[in-house]
């Protein structure tokens, strides 16, 4: 008599237990740069010296972000797009009219700065002439630029602009105005506090460009 054919089941395979463990080591990866970065400059760190101190393998942080200026993304996105800045732009959404949506705009610029300055303010300062660090402030500047685009659009749409400026110079004028280096020079420089700064900024950016 024939026995049985026994079926074995494959358990599904549960990634949870590796996606945990991948992410704590990129935050790992990510604070072993951050602070090796912030003390000698990014030019001068190399993604041996970050393996070893993050006790992983070279091969390890290449496959997780690629290259040294990966991982110097994933920190400026990490900093400047931060808890903050999420809730701000859920409250955008919800709001219709365009003049408070410009004033919101001064609310996301200080959640920005807030946190880049925070979390990245000495990698700034001892990386200031890095080519690294220039090519990616370029590409997040190019970024803010068009994320603007909407609130402005949507302000023109509605007719509520202010007379005798277009389009593209409310934009140049959005873009200079919610700069780091407004954010910088009163903030840092002068030291207003960052609630000053944003109400400041709300209330100028209405006055420059929406209908009096």
């Amino acid at each position: 008599m024939n026995k049985p054919r026994q079926v074995r089941v494959k358990r599904a395979y549960d990634s949870s237990a590796r996606k945990v463990a991948s992410e704590a080591t990129q935050r790992r990866i990510l604070e072993v740069s951050r602070r090796l970065f912030s003390r000698g400059g990014i030019d001068a760190v190399t993604i041996a010296g970050i393996a070893a101190q993050a006790d992983v393998a070279p091969s390890t942080v290449y496959a997780l972000f690629g290259s040294k200026a990966g991982i110097l993304r994933a920190l400026m996105l990490r900093a400047m797009f931060n808890a903050d800045y999420d809730a701000i732009v859920r409250r955008l959404r919800e709001v219709q009219d365009p003049v408070q949506q410009l004033r919101l705009t001064a609310s996301i610029a200080r959640a920005i700065y807030e946190g880049e300055s925070k979390e990245i303010g000495l990698l700034r300062g001892a990386s200031a002439f890095s080519p690294e660090l220039k090519k990616l402030e370029r590409e997040f500047e190019d970024r803010r630029f068009d994320l603007q685009l909407e609130r402005l659009t949507a302000l023109f749409g509605r007719g509520l602009n202010r007379p005798g400026i277009n389009l593209q110079e409310a934009r140049d004028v959005m873009w200079t105005l919610t700069s780091r280096d407004t954010f910088r020079m009163l903030v840092t420089e002068r030291r207003w506090t960052a609630e000053r700064y944003e109400a400041w900024l709300g209330q100028t950016l209405v006055e420059a460009l929406a209908k009096p």
